[in-house]
């Protein structure tokens, strides 16, 4: 039986997220929050009863129809309509860890109880996220203004008993797939479309996923360095603790440190030198790595805000009161995804210059680190291929944040575009973690000639690992076969 991970009051962590993902954990909810969300909807649904007041997106249109009045008995209608002409979404369909991520964000904002929906389409949500059903979202369609409108309604299509749910990887329609595990299809009441739309849950997930490729990048960009410096037979002198102490950046001093951590038990310091100072793809690894590792943390705070945030509108603040605000609106993420995709593409960048480097036939290794330089080209392409990328990454790095498209005749007259720099920072990351992958293959490969070399003990371990997995081959091969590997290795190592 799996374990279980209660909701309740407290706030929920990065590291809870991941671990409800990671070990697939059953979500369940405290009694007492459980009896405060039915709590809200019974107050709710007095005010509706009792009041004859036009309350947005209850009994009204939506965005630029906001003074369209609804009739009573066309409620549900209005909600369900909503969910149905919102799914207009396109393009590639998110990865399900990724829309399984949406799906656990969405549920955790519902029970902060400010939306007051019914607990029955809480309940509906848990269970299929229990049974690991999971939403067919298009990747494209999101301002990031109204709240992720488009992707948010493609979440929310089974609570109507429509759409698409995967299971074990297929396809299924809802209805299907729900009655086939007698799950109740709690369909809609007032207000509960709007709570599922509003809000910036998919904008969040793609910022969430894109973070935890970027930190696991910062780390394997200082071990990275550090093997390239071993094999360049750079200077140390740089790492020393004072210059980076008499900075005061705190990213720096922590990139110092964890790039000489891995040089304990090495004879670098020793050896003899051909050249007083290094490239700075290899001196000012620490300056560059830790500027990035800044910005990392800056998005750690904005998630695991984010999190914890009601991104609904609108909001039920009292027992009388029904506020319209824009809580729903992304510019924290937008603005958070533009800075995330620039810190990334800057580890991608100096890894590729440091691969640059190990290729150019300098400090005593061969050209292209092949021994029959012209009958074989070696490594020659490998930096082409990494070039490519960082090119790439430049160009998906204009920001998105600072764009904005008036939509809903006016109404929504400034949005975020917080989904668009989301996707474009998730394929900085993808790529950024392959170039990595091309500078550790290509350092493992020039450390071939460099046999005299006492390397870090740690570093040792890991190079003797990942050289029973990706054995040097001495002759032209096909480098792009050790890609996925490389990958792989990188990503199992616990920093």
């Amino acid at each position: 039986m799996n374990s279980v991970y209660l909701l309740g009051s407290r706030d929920c962590s990065i590291q809870d997220i991941k671990k409800i993902l990671h070990e697939d954990l059953t979500l369940e909810v405290e009694l007492d929050l459980k009896l405060k969300l039915q709590q809200q909807r019974i107050k709710l649904e007095s005010i509706l009863q009792e009041s004859d007041r036009a309350i947005y997106g209850i009994n009204t249109g939506f965005g630029a129809l906001c003074n369209t009045i609804i009739p009573d008995d066309k409620l549900s209608d209005l909600q369900s309509n909503l969910v149905r002409s919102h799914a207009c979404g396109f393009g590639a369909f998110v990865p399900i860890p990724t829309a399984r991520l949406v799906l656990l964000l969405k549920i955790i904002c519902l029970c902060k109880g400010y939306s007051a929906v019914r607990w029955e389409l809480i309940d509906f949500l848990i269970q299929i996220f229990n049974h690991k059903f999971t939403p067919q979202i298009p990747e494209m369609g999101s301002l990031g203004a109204s709240g992720d409108l488009a992707p948010l309604a493609h979440l929310s299509l089974p609570c109507i008993g429509e759409g698409i749910l995967y299971f074990e990887s297929k396809a299924y329609p809802s209805y299907e797939l729900l009655s086939s595990r007698n799950i109740s299809i709690p369909y809609l009441k007032a207000k509960e479309g709007l709570a599922l739309l509003n809000g910036t849950q998919y904008s969040l997930s793609l910022l969430f996923t894109a973070w935890d490729s970027a930190i696991r990048s910062y780390h394997n960009s200082n071990l990275n360095a550090a093997l390239s410096m071993e094999a360049f037979n750079c200077n140390l002198g740089f790492l020393h603790p004072m210059i980076h102490d008499i900075r005061k950046q705190k990213g720096q001093i922590h990139a110092a440190r964890e790039i000489s951590n891995w040089f304990e038990g090495s004879d670098l310091s020793a050896r003899d030198k051909k050249s007083v100072q290094d490239p700075y793809s290899f001196r000012c690894a620490p300056q560059v790595h830790g500027a990035s590792y800044d910005a990392i943390d800056y998005c750690r705070h904005i998630i695991e805000n984010e999190i914890n945030s009601v991104t609904d509108n609108p909001l039920m603040l009292s027992e009388t009161e029904i506020v319209s605000g824009g809580n729903f609106h992304a510019q924290p993420l937008a603005l958070a995804s533009d800075f995330l995709c620039l810190a990334i593409a800057e580890l991608a960048n100096i890894s590729e210059r440091r691969l640059y480097q190990l290729v150019c036939g300098l400090r005593g290794l061969p050209d292209f680190l092949t021994s029959e330089p012209g009958l074989n080209s070696g490594y020659m392409i490998v930096q082409y291929a990494a070039a490519a990328a960082v090119s790439l990454n430049k160009q998906y790095c204009s920001p998105s944040s600072i764009d904005s498209i008036i939509s809903s005749k006016g109404q929504e007259d400034h949005v975020s575009m917080a989904a668009n720099a989301g996707i474009r920072c998730n394929k900085v990351a993808q790529q950024t973690e392959m170039v990595l992958a091309m500078e550790w293959l290509t350092a493992a490969r020039a450390m071939h000639f460099r046999p005299e070399f006492k390397v870090g003990t740690k570093l040792k371990n890991l190079l003797d690992l990942y050289q029973q997995q990706v054995a040097f081959q001495e002759s032209d091969h096909i480098p792009s076969l050790f890609y996925q590997k490389t990958l792989d290795f990188l990503k199992t190592i616990n920093h």
